[in-house]
């Protein structure tokens, strides 16, 4: 196993499909190329995917936001996912460190994510607190539609 994480590319796109669909979140790859045409013009926006043997494996979308109340930035994981064939070797862990080092390179104090209150993601959950994240807030949300 050899683990590369970097910057999404165009050619990763058909590879989001599959894991946008284990995310929960069944995407065409035309919405995905849609979807990322506008977030690439969006400089607080970044996408990342860990790569093995040439195969995308993981991806973690992330923003760098500011607080109203505190000064400083501040990292929010917006996406994160890892292939289902490929979870328990570590590569979750590799891109996770890979995004703490960015947002540090980037002067955020912290970093922050929400994940669903659903039994499906537990093992999510014992992940996150495996790495150090703690949970601190439950999030609300309504549909405007």
């Amino acid at each position: 196993m050899n683990i590369t994480v970097r910057r999404l590319q165009e050619q990763d796109y058909e590879a989001l499909v599959k894991l946008f669909k284990e995310l929960g979140y069944p995407s065409s790859q035309r919405a995905i190329e849609e979807r990322f045409n506008l977030l690439n013009q969006q400089e607080a926006y970044h996408s990342f995917v860990a790569v093995d043997e040439g195969r995308v494996v993981g991806f973690a979308g992330v923003c760098q936001m500011f607080q109203f109340e505190r000064d400083g930035s501040y990292a929010r994981i917006l996406a994160f996912v890892i292939d289902s064939n490929a979870r328990k070797r570590g590569i979750g862990t590799i891109l996770l460190n890979s995004i703490e080092e960015w947002a540090r390179q980037n002067n955020c104090h912290s970093i922050t994510l929400n994940s669903g209150n659903r039994e499906e993601r537990l093992a999510a959950h014992s992940f996150y607190e495996t790495n150090g994240y703690i949970v601190r807030s439950s999030g609300f949300s309504k549909s405007l539609e």
